[in-house]
């Protein structure tokens, strides 16, 4: 099996030797080191990681922030490991999308549970959000679609069935998907209108 890729973000040098140390005793690989947000943000970008193990309090651009950026682009599910529990902290963390938080000092049996079921739940939230931009697609081709029926029977006569075995017809012809078709039908229509005005 592919090891997990992590990437750790952390100001303090002797904490993120340790952390490294654990992780690849674990089996996991260290595919690169941040000592701030910027950084972690650059490299979370260019390596792709599985998962990020982030400090909350660093230099330049802090936890939370790159956090939010991060989460927002959906690279990787992110891991806080800090020394801060304040709940202040907790409700930041879990408004920017952060799906672990270890407290530390940490035990080493700490973080293959949240390493783990980060990825689990970071993986759901993909399939979740692919499903959403798949029915948003199918609701705006549907309704192309219905607006280049509705032109097609007011302007060519039409029954409504037809309409639509037109509209198919042209999208398996042209090997084309539905929604272009109809989006070609109503510019189509529009041109005509104004050309007519």
């Amino acid at each position: 099996m592919k090891a997990v890729r992590v990437l750790i973000a952390e100001d303090e040098p002797i904490v993120r030797m340790d952390l490294k140390e654990i992780l690849e005793s674990q089996g996991y690989e260290v595919v690169g080191e941040a000592s701030d947000g910027q950084v972690a943000i650059e490299l979370a970008r260019k390596l792709k990681p599985d998962v990020i193990i982030m400090d909350i309090r660093m230099p330049n651009l802090d936890g939370i922030e790159a956090a939010k950026i991060l989460t927002q682009e959906n690279i990787a599910p992110i891991i806080f490991l800090t020394a801060y529990s304040d709940r202040e902290l907790v409700e930041k963390a879990k408004e920017v999308g952060v799906v672990a938080y270890i407290v530390k000092p940490f035990k080493e049996s700490d973080l293959f549970p949240a390493i783990e079921i980060a990825i689990a739940r970071f993986k759901e939230f993909q399939l979740l959000r692919k499903e959403v931009e798949d029915l948003k697609d199918a609701l705006e081709t549907r309704k192309l679609v219905d607006r280049a029926k509705g032109i097609l029977m007011d302007r060519e006569g039409l029954k409504e069935h037809e309409a639509f075995r037109l509209i198919q017809k042209a999208s398996m012809d042209k090997r084309k998907p539905m929604k272009e078709i109809a989006q070609a039908i109503i510019l189509a229509y529009e041109l005509k209108e104004k050309k007519e005005k």
